[in-house]
């Protein structure tokens, strides 16, 4: 009987650790509003023009012991854009490039999480740019903080041509590659 009693509250634990385990990796995570979500574009070197999205929405699903089930899924709004240099406005919200009075939004969502060494993976996914949408690969490195298990750090980049998504080719030395950004933290909910 009590052997019967002894097994019955091992497996009990057992399944209770598991599930606590679960609970403790298994998050959804949103990004923090204090996040730099943008891009830059460089010409002959140098730096030609950096631009941020102020609204974003983002989302992820993520267990670090399970990243082949990870999952996310940005929306930046157009219109939100901030430039380093804002006399390019116009141009940069025009037809020739973002066209923002057409296509209000960027989205992205990922279909696969590789791992690719200690807390560093390559994201996979969509990006829907001005109505059109192409496969994407986001380098991303998410670090735990030390001190809060509710926070990793994130920092994921990609580079793209503004041409594949119906921008106006490369013009007046601005160059034709994108670096595409995302500098902050995630927070578990």
């Amino acid at each position: 009987m009590q052997i019967n009693t002894l097994l019955k509250n091992t497996i009990y634990a057992g399944c209770l650790s598991v599930v606590c385990m679960s609970a403790t990796y298994a998050k959804n995570w949103n990004l923090s509003p204090q996040s730099d979500v943008g891009f830059s574009i460089n010409s002959l070197g140098l730096n030609v023009v950096q631009g941020e999205f102020e609204q974003f929405k983002a989302s992820m699903q993520f267990d670090p012991q399970q990243p082949h089930k990870a999952a996310t899924e940005f929306t930046m709004q157009v219109d939100s854009l901030a430039l380093s240099k804002p006399s390019l406005r116009n141009m940069v919200m025009g037809e020739d490039l973002f066209h923002a009075s057409r296509y209000a939004t960027v989205n992205f969502k990922s279909t696969q999480f590789k791992p690719n060494g200690t807390n560093r993976y390559q994201v996979l996914g969509q990006l829907t740019l001005r109505g059109v949408t192409r496969p994407v690969v986001f380098d991303t490195v998410l670090t735990p903080d030390q001190n809060n298990p509710h926070i990793l750090t994130v920092n994921s980049t990609t580079v793209i041509k503004r041409s594949d998504f119906g921008m106006k080719k490369a013009m007046a030395g601005v160059g034709e590659k994108v670096n595409i950004h995302l500098k902050g933290q995630w927070q578990a909910l």
